[in-house]
């Protein structure tokens, strides 16, 4: 197991250093000192160990917004915050940024990328039921929303240039009036 997480945090440190391209079995193998044989046999190929990589990093993404839900007090807040708090974890880690903002080689780029990124936000907003019943069989059209929004802001709104008590407020004049539909 110490082997496995030593060739995926050395995977994401490649990816956040050189991208995509800069990963190969050699180099990953090398950073966390193990053999070629040994990441081939954990992994199996290359594209399932940057898949992996990407994969339990995002997973940790989406449980890091547990305490998020329980302090938010309402779907609009939800969403907003969600956002806000994305874009910072995002940009401040170097694989989640190279994924959401590097174009060549970017397995998000690849077929099916939307359907995953989808299902990444259907896991981070199914919890909120619980809390908040009245988004019981929205959870989809949520996460749609939510993707295609979240991934605007990652790509259009640099914290440099609008902050994030900005950027809550530009989101909530603008998602406020859409779950407000949803409530008839």
């Amino acid at each position: 197991m110490r082997s496995r997480d030593a060739v995926l945090e050395a995977t994401r440190n490649i990816i956040g250093e050189a991208g995509f391209h800069g990963v190969n079995i050699a180099a990953v193998a090398k950073r966390a000192g193990v053999s070629r044989q040994t990441v081939y046999s954990i992994f199996g190929t290359r594209e399932e160990l940057v898949s992996q990589a990407v994969s339990d990093r995002l997973t940790t993404l989406v449980s890091a917004f547990t305490d998020l839900l329980a302090s938010v007090g309402s779907p609009l807040e939800l969403l907003v915050e969600t956002m806000v708090e994305a874009r910072r974890r995002i940009l401040d880690d170097p694989l989640l940024r190279v994924l959401a903002l590097s174009g060549t080689g970017n397995p998000i780029f690849d077929p099916g990328a939307a359907e995953r990124a989808h299902g990444y936000c259907v896991a981070l907003l199914s919890p909120a039921i619980d809390r908040f019943p009245e988004l019981s069989g929205r959870i989809d059209f949520l996460a749609d929303i939510s993707m295609h929004v979240g991934w605007s802001v990652l790509c259009l709104d640099d914290p440099a240039s609008r902050s994030d008590a900005e950027l809550r407020a530009f989101l909530t004049a603008w998602l406020a009036p859409m779950l407000r539909s949803l409530e008839t």
